[in-house]
């Protein structure tokens, strides 16, 4: 039985892998404006919205609706499936997910306890799971398994949009612009965590280096990718630069992608990240 491997719209890839997945998407809200993730709107008009807009953007949940309707494809053809739904500490689409999934055989959920490149990769891992001819119920097996390696760090450029979200004070983000601090941070067990803070671009790239290192380093393995906010790739391309000596030992080329909403409206432009799976 065919396996096809299902995420909602928050989980980033390069569009080569992007375009074997098939996507259920979740809404973006500009105050009274809204969108379908990835397909009223794309990452890069979501970011000239939110450097142009006042409002901070919301994002809600894909529908109980929205899966049936996929899944019912997926019934119909005779196949089976995975879905891989962001952290649902996050959002309820995990609980869409399953509430539709609850109609039919053969159709597994995973909640993937992360977001954007951290879906994605585990996205990518499960397609080459079901390449190899691995069934549905054992792809979600593995899954929920190697989801517990997954890491993502980053480091932003401003806590402004932290601030604009609630994430911290006033005063915090203010002291921060001041002092041109880059806080560097890990998205673990559905939620934003501090790691430290560097003054400017350089140091803040030694710092998430540092702490890529320091949890272990990457599998390279296993699907690693790294990820940017905003208009410009200019500081995913500085980061690379400046993080050479991780990469090593990797025998494939590094790849990068434009982050998407979730994140996007938390990190605001600037942002670069690194999902991977920890040795």
């Amino acid at each position: 039985m065919k396996v096809r491997i299902i995420t909602d719209s928050t989980a980033d890839l390069p569009a080569s892998i992007a375009a074997r997945l098939t996507s259920v998407p979740l809404t973006v809200h500009f105050g009274d404006e809204e969108y379908a993730d990835g397909v009223t709107i794309t990452n890069q008009q979501f970011y000239e919205k939110l450097e142009e807009s006042d409002v901070m953007p919301s994002t809600s949940q894909a529908t109980p609706a929205a899966f049936d309707e996929v899944f019912r494809q997926v019934s119909d053809a005779g196949e089976s499936a995975v879905v891989i739904t962001l952290a649902s500490q996050l959002s309820g689409t995990y609980q869409s997910a399953t509430i539709a999934a609850a109609d039919y055989d053969h159709i597994y959920v995973v909640d993937s306890g992360s977001v954007a490149i951290g879906s994605g990769i585990l996205a990518e891992l499960a397609l080459s799971m079901a390449d190899s001819g691995m069934e549905a119920k054992d792809i979600a097996a593995r899954l929920e398994t190697e989801k517990q390696r997954i890491r993502i760090v980053a480091v932003l450029d401003t806590l402004e949009y932290l601030k604009r979200g609630g994430r911290i004070s006033k005063t915090v983000a203010f002291a921060g612009g001041l002092l041109n601090m880059k806080p560097v941070v890990a998205f673990q067990d559905g939620e934003i965590r501090m790691l430290g803070k560097a003054r400017g671009s350089k140091q803040g790239n030694s710092l998430l280096t540092a702490q890529i290192q320091a949890i272990g380093g990457a599998d390279f393995s296993m699907p690693l990718l790294l990820g940017y906010t905003g208009l410009s790739d200019a500081p995913i391309q500085k980061f690379l630069e400046d993080s050479q000596q991780l990469w090593l030992d990797a025998a494939k080329p590094l790849r990068y992608t434009l982050i998407g909403s979730v994140i996007g409206t938390h990190a605001g432009p600037g942002a670069v990240a690194v999902a991977f799976f920890q040795k």
